[in-house]
Order: C-alpha cells, then sequence, then structure tokens
C-alpha cells in the first residue's frame, strides 16, 4: 500500500519549462493549487506576465492533488440555513456560484482538451438514518421553492439500492449538475494551459516573507531570490505556514482539518459497475461522514473524516485502517479488497464553511474552501483575475465579514474535541 496520492502517483512526472526566477513580474501568485494554476490561465490570457511560485516539488501537491476527486455543485452547509441568515438572495446567489464553478471546470476540460476523466453524472447525497432522509426531503423541498435547483430529486430505499449495491442507506438526494474527475490529470492540464498562455511556474519556490516596496508594489522573498511583482494573489492554503508575517492574519481565520482516502486495486469493468451502476460521486450526510466514488480504471475511492489530525505518514496509516473498516461495513461483499493507496490531506475549514475572497493590505487572496474546493477553487482562480483586472463585481464572496477563530493562534489543539463531539452527535442522532 503506498502512502501517497492516487490521482498524483497515477501520472508522469510533469516537465515544466525551466525557468530563471524573474526579477520582476505583473503578478505574483502564491501556490501552484487550482486556484493558483487557474488565475495564472486567466492572466497571462489578459496579456499579464505571471510567476506561480508552489514551495512543493509538483503542482498541486497539497488540497488539489490529494481530494476525493467530487467536482460538486450545492453549498457545504444546508442551504435553509444561509438562507436564514443572509436571506434567500444572498443564498441563491451563493448556490448558484456552485453550479456556475462546476460550469468552470467543464468549460476549461473543453477548451484546453484536458484528458480527466472529466464526468458529469451527478452527486448523491446518502441518509444513513430514516430522520436523515427526512432532512434531506426537506432541504430538496426548500430549493425547489425557491427556484434555486429544481433538478433536485429525492430517491427511495429502493431506487438508491438499484444504483449503490449497499443496504445501509435509507434514501437519498441527487444532485444532477456534479462532476467528478482526475485530479492529478486535470492539474497537469491547467498548468500546461497557462504555460502555453506564457505563465511561468516554478515548484520548489517557498515563500517566505512579502514585503510592500512602494504604493501597492510588493517583494516575495525565496530561497532562490526575491521577486517583484505589481499585484499577488495568495492562492495557498494559509494554514501551512507559520508565524505572524504575512500569513499570520489569514492562518488565524482557517482551521486546517485532516481528511482522509483509500484507493483500492482494479475492480475489474463488471464488479465496478455492479457496485456503483450510475458512477456518480457519493457522500454520506453524519458529522462523521464517508464520500467515495469510482475511477475509470474501476478503483473504489473511499475518504472521510476517519481521525480529526493532521496528515503524516503514521496519522494516514492509522485512518486507512478506520477507513477500511467503514468500506467494509458499506461494501461488505468486497470482502478483504487491497488498498493500492492511502493518503491524507487538509482541509482549510472556515468557521461559516463557505469561502473567503477579497484583498487585504495590498494583497489578493482566495481560500477557505471547507471541503468543496475542486471546483470552487478553479473558478476563484478566473474570478479573482478579473477582480485584479479591476472588475471588482467578479468576486461572489465580496464583502464578507472574517473574524477570527476564537482561540486559534497556532497548531489546532482543539481538533481532538472537536472530533469526539462530532462523534458524540452521530451517535446521538
Amino acid at each position: 500500500m503506498k502512502l501517497e496520492s492516487y490521482w498524483n502517483d497515477s501520472v508522469p512526472p510533469l516537465a515544466l519549462a525551466p525557468h530563471d526566477l524573474p526579477r520582476q513580474v505583473d503578478v505574483a501568485i502564491v501556490g501552484a493549487g487550482f486556484t493558483g494554476l487557474s488565475a495564472a490561465l486567466a492572466l497571462a490570457r489578459r496579456g499579464a506576465s505571471v510567476a506561480v511560485l508552489e514551495a512543493g516539488a509538483s503542482v498541486a501537491p497539497e488540497a488539489s492533488g490529494r481530494n476525493g476527486g467530487h467536482v460538486n455543485n450545492g453549498l457545504a452547509v444546508d442551504y435553509a440555513e444561509v438562507a436564514a441568515k443572509v436571506g434567500v438572495a444572498q443564498a441563491r446567489a451563493w448556490y448558484h456560484a456552485y453550479d456556475a464553478a462546476v460550469d468552470t471546470v467543464d468549460r476549461i476540460v473543453r477548451d484546453e482538451a484536458i484528458d480527466c476523466d472529466f464526468l458529469r453524472h451527478g452527486k448523491l447525497k446518502l441518509a444513513t438514518r430514516p430522520h436523515h432522509l427526512e432532512a434531506l426531503r426537506r432541504s430538496a423541498e426548500r430549493l425547489i421553492a425557491d427556484g434555486v435547483d429544481t433538478d433536485v430529486e429525492i430517491l427511495d430505499a429502493a431506487r438508491v439500492r438499484a444504483e449503490v449495491q449497499s443496504d445501509r442507506f435509507e434514501g437519498g438526494l441527487l444532485y444532477r449538475r456534479s462532476a467528478q474527475m482526475h485530479m492529478g490529470r486535470f492539474a497537469q492540464g491547467l498548468a500546461l494551459a497557462a504555460q502555453r498562455q506564457g505563465a511561468q511556474i516554478h515548484t520548489g519556490t517557498c515563500v517566505d516573507r512579502i514585503e510592500r516596496v512602494q504604493g501597492q508594489v510588493h517583494r516575495l522573498h525565496t530561497a532562490r531570490g526575491a521577486v517583484q511583482a505589481s499585484q499577488v494573489l495568495l492562492a495557498t492554503g494559509a494554514s501551512r505556514h507559520g508565524g505572524y508575517g504575512t500569513f499570520g492574519w489569514l492562518r488565524r481565520r482557517i482551521v486546517p482539518i485532516g481528511s482522509f482516502i483509500v484507493v483500492t486495486e482494479p475492480l475489474g469493468a463488471a464488479r465496478a459497475q455492479a457496485l456503483l451502476a450510475e458512477r456518480r460521486t457519493y457522500v454520506t450526510i453524519a458529522n462523521i461522514h464517508h464520500y467515495f466514488r469510482l475511477t475509470a480504471d474501476h478503483r473504489l475511492v473511499f475518504g472521510g473524516r476517519a481521525r480529526f489530525a493532521i496528515s503524516s505518514p503514521q496519522q494516514d496509516a492509522a485512518s486507512g485502517e478506520i477507513l477500511r473498516a467503514g468500506l467494509a461495513e458499506t461494501f461488505p461483499q468486497l470482502g478483504r479488497v487491497r488498498i493500492d493507496h492511502c493518503w491524507g490531506g487538509l482541509v482549510d475549514m472556515t468557521q461559516d464553511r463557505l469561502p473567503h475572497a477579497g484583498e487585504r493590505d495590498g494583497l489578493f487572496y482566495s481560500m477557505g474552501y471547507s471541503g468543496h474546493g475542486t471546483q470552487m477553487s478553479v473558478h476563484m482562480g478566473e474570478r479573482m483575475a478579473a477582480v485584479m483586472a479591476g472588475d471588482a463585481e467578479a468576486n461572489p464572496w465580496r464583502g464578507r465579514d472574517w473574524p477570527a477563530v476564537p482561540g486559534h493562534f497556532g497548531p489546532p489543539w482543539f481538533l481532538p474535541a472537536v472530533g469526539l463531539y462530532y462523534r458524540l452527535k452521530d451517535r446521538l442522532a
């Protein structure tokens, strides 16, 4: 079993065009995940000189390449809860931003001819208890009544059982606009597309410090030298950075939560088709939930919040055993199926579980996607490129308050308590 991401392990190394670190560019982007690469593509198309600075050895080394492979529409929190807090019009706009985000991924895949097994077969949110199904039914009724999403549909237990070969589920809520793809292939295709437009991508280039030198001009300091830029986009999970300098303000507003994934050996076409006949993305609605899907080579990708811990080889292996048990409980017919890959990654969670994007101290940022990032990060790369070109209205998350997480000054010491709380909620629900 390999303790590394299947998405990144199953693609050949990406050969980026070699460049010396430029001394000056129009735009410097910190992070070569989906946000940074999408922004680089859009900005380079506008004629800007762009340098993407990535600390890792490859593109998409963190969340963009370490997720479950879902490209889902729908909010990370219940639409009705959001509508009660901010009003129907704003909640509807944010919900539709996720629809637009899936459309953005779809368009880029087609326009750039990225071979990444993109499928738009929908998402099925699954209920394991009768009252969970009632909650999903209320969600569907509200989405339809408010004219937010008239394509959603409640499936009863029999219809779910017809496409998901498991007896665990009471029914589900089908979102037809969701999709899936191979994250490693998409990341490489997006990087090459940005490079074709003239953007430079520098891996192994960690930004240690950013200083404002004059007006809106910033200097980014790395071990390879300094880059001066007229504009800077922070497109990286701030939770990976220490200190209270450039990234401290952002770090206090994001909590890194581990999410862990296992991928089985190839099951074969017939066995995989019998297991998940519609080949959608699937997610349960428990607080400690599972999510799963099939790959193009007929593997089962099965993930979840196995443990409230930060990813490391030891934590990944321990979490893998927990996920193996969850997989066996969900699909006992697979027996002791071989696990070929097991890995973890960080979900940059915000208090309200919604993204935050804007400008602070002359630095642009977009992050905090809270487990719904594959589509929104790509979309927000494009949107922030438009914002940086002068269209402030392009940012769907503009003008939002972003208070710090109380008590969060460093490593998230409170995660074990959070995990215990959610497990207790699931047990008593």
